[in-house]
């Protein structure tokens, strides 16, 4: 049955997926590793890091440099970062159909969202064809709407834009949304988009701001009273 969180409630919960809901930041390692092997380079920790909760163009250009491909990310030709998106991409289809671990806590908090009748999106960097293999663990019904990052005309984390597409399609103001997001390129997004975020780092470290609350894990939210959160960041 469904429960009402009340009229202090937020608009909509926006969630994050990659390191967020499932851990699968260490199957884009296995991924983005494999490719440099192949193509005869290395991925230093460094550049994987700054990897951490960007998108496919982004990340691809910076493998490429890694590797020695080209100088600096920028100098990539299109030709180069296309080609390596889609064996990235193939091999991420491998991975994802093994199955994803979920983060702790996610599962519940998919289900209570949605049992306190609170609207909810997925908004995520990786690209639509990987995002529909997720969404078999994350379940279809799990939210209302999806952004990918391929869905957002170029404009992809930490640009606002994945954000304020999701709030567009649910028909709410991004400032009343919750954001949760586990990497600074996520959080830059959400905070951009005018969003209260719930920061919860996986792979990297995440620092105190004036609109985000850092938190361990999913099961440390009380779903219930996030419209307190809004009061408490004020």
């Amino acid at each position: 049955m469904t429960r009402d969180a009340g009229q202090n409630s937020p608009a909509a919960v926006l969630f994050d997926m990659d390191g967020t809901l499932v851990d699968s930041e260490k199957l884009w390692t296995i991924a983005l590793d494999d490719y440099a092997r192949h193509r005869g380079g290395a991925l230093t920790d460094a550049t994987r890091e700054a990897m951490v909760g960007s998108n496919m163009t982004r990340s691809m250009r910076m493998l490429l440099a890694d590797v020695g491909i080209a100088g600096v990310p920028e100098e990539v030709s299109t030709a180069e970062v296309d080609a390596a998106a889609k064996w990235v991409a193939a091999r991420m289809e491998e991975l994802f159909e093994l199955g994803l671990p979920w983060r702790p806590g996610a599962p519940e908090a998919l289900r209570e969202a949605r049992e306190l009748g609170i609207p909810t999106a997925l908004v995520t960097s990786t690209i639509r064809s990987l995002t529909e293999l997720a969404l078999e663990t994350l379940g279809r019904d799990s939210f209302d709407v999806t952004v990918c990052g391929d869905e957002v005309d170029g404009k992809n984390k930490p640009e606002p834009e994945p954000y304020l597409k999701a709030a567009r399609l649910l028909g709410v103001d991004p400032a009343r949304c919750v954001a949760i997001e586990d990497s600074p390129t996520g959080v830059a997004a959400a905070e951009a988009a005018g969003c209260l975020v719930i920061a919860i780092p996986c792979e990297v470290p995440l620092q105190p701001g004036p609109h985000r609350i850092l938190r361990d894990s999913l099961a440390d939210v009380d779903f219930a009273a996030l419209g307190e959160l809004f009061a408490r960041a004020a």
